[in-house]
């Protein structure tokens, strides 16, 4: 270390430069991608008939999949490191506001409109008559016996 902590943000961001973190960043970044993209495949159809799910795994998708690519690409072509940086502590505080601050309200009143729906499903169905259907218009006796006085 030849330089202030400072002045390293102005500086290139290679393996010259950053010998013991510049391997370990892009790799991660390509690693993390692979498994965003495979854990958004899979996520998304398992939980294909709830929306809130599958619109916080489309934010966490994107947020992903840009954060991860800007990595690759800026180590492939060296840009300074306050660029890498910035980019890896907005992407990542993104995807942790996304997970953890602005989905839990979304998931809360969706779990209570599906008990909302499962009690009134619930009691609509409590009686054993409620699931026999009832004749309208006093069924084929009272159809036959009209026919009969025409």
């Amino acid at each position: 270390m030849n330089l202030a902590p400072w002045e390293y943000l102005f500086t290139a961001f290679s393996g010259d430069n950053f010998p013991d973190i510049f391997q370990a960043t892009w790799l991660a970044a390509l690693l993390l991608l692979v498994v965003l993209t495979i854990l958004y495949n899979v996520r998304t159809r398992a939980l294909h008939r709830h929306p809130p799910y599958l619109e916080m795994w489309e934010w966490l998708w994107w947020t992903g999949l840009i954060t991860f690519s800007l990595l690759i690409i800026e180590s492939l072509f060296v840009f300074d490191y306050f660029l890498v940086l910035t980019t890896q502590i907005i992407g990542i505080g993104t995807m942790i506001w996304i997970r953890f601050f602005r989905f839990p309200p979304f998931f809360a009143a969706y779990d209570a409109r599906l008990a909302r729906d499962r009690y009134i499903r619930q009691r609509r169905f409590a009686e054993p008559d409620a699931t026999i259907k009832k004749r309208q218009g006093g069924g084929r006796r009272q159809q036959r016996s009209q026919r009969r006085r025409r």
